[in-house]
């Protein structure tokens, strides 16, 4: 059966037009129509009426419509996916948001230029990530590298302080004075009490807003609602820009980042590239936003 008749009579049929079939297809009305009557020769079966209003789908028209649309949509994916003679790989990465901001974003150019035969599936998460249900290759996460049934590896680390928008950074002398200053959190309630302890203060309580987000935390500190503990290294440009600054040099070391994959998970060559690329950035000294 005739590739080129079934996509003369799926264009027309779509378009319920042999004239916009052709401008579609390149070629004239008078080709489509005679392939559509080889088509329908070919099955013993008419697919159109021809009426006053124009072509009109017949039942069996109705029920071979579908089925070749979707296969043309399919081929053309995959024909999509080739990329100078080689098929493209998709790979499915989820990124704890202030990571994918503060470190991956300003790079994924780099990646795209190293390994352009790979397909990016960026999504981004809050650091409650399901890898299974969501299907991804690999997660970016926050934390201390133990999730069940998962394998880690350690991407960066991520020291926490005290982010405070220049105008507030004014009235904080000391440690202590947070203690008059809204703090705002993260889901992670240790945080705080941790970076107190390392900075040799007791007795104050975070009781600003909560956020799911770092990344929004401390867009929230930028804009004065209080003071965020987040890893400066992911905002530094922030910092450099003087938008924010760290009022105090103590840090806390509340975690890092981690390249995480379900163990049942088989490398693909999209993979073995991305975390390839992850370790030669890393390693060739581009992560000094880490």
């Amino acid at each position: 059966m005739s590739l080129n008749a079934l996509r003369a009579f799926e264009a027309a049929a779509r378009h319920l037009s042999f004239t916009r079939a052709g401008l579609e297809l390149s070629v004239t009305q008078a080709a489509v129509s005679h392939q559509v009557k080889s088509l329908e020769a070919r099955l013993g079966a008419p697919l159109f009426r021809r009426t006053a209003r124009g072509l009109v789908l017949t039942d069996e028209g109705h029920a071979l419509l579908p089925t070749l649309t979707e296969a043309f949509e399919r081929m053309s994916r995959v024909l999509g996916q080739f990329h100078g003679g080689r098929l493209k790989e998709v790979l499915t990465l989820s990124v704890v948001g202030t990571f994918a901001v503060g470190w991956l974003l300003p790079r994924l150019s780099a990646f795209r230029a190293a390994h352009p035969n790979v397909d990016l599936r960026l999504l981004t998460n809050n650091n409650r990530v399901d890898l299974a249900g969501e299907s991804l290759d690999y997660a970016i996460r926050f934390g201390d590298g133990v999730w069940p049934g998962c394998e880690a590896e350690r991407v960066a680390p991520a020291p926490f302080a005290p982010l405070a928008s220049p105008a507030l950074a004014e009235k904080l002398r000391r440690p202590a004075d947070l203690a008059e200053v809204p703090l705002l959190r993260s889901y992670r309630v240790e945080d705080w009490p941790r970076w107190f302890a390392a900075a040799g203060v007791s007795g104050v309580t975070a009781r600003g807003p909560l956020f799911d987000s770092s990344w929004i935390m401390v867009q929230a500190a930028v804009l004065g609602e209080g003071v965020a503990l987040a890893p400066p290294s992911m905002f530094a440009g922030e910092i450099a820009a003087g938008r924010i600054v760290q009022p105090f040099a103590v840090q806390v070391d509340a975690g890092a980042y981690w390249l995480a994959r379900l163990r049942s998970r088989p490398v693909t060559r999209a993979m073995a590239a991305f975390r390839g690329w992850l370790a030669d950035a890393r390693g060739a000294g581009h992560d000094s936003a880490a």
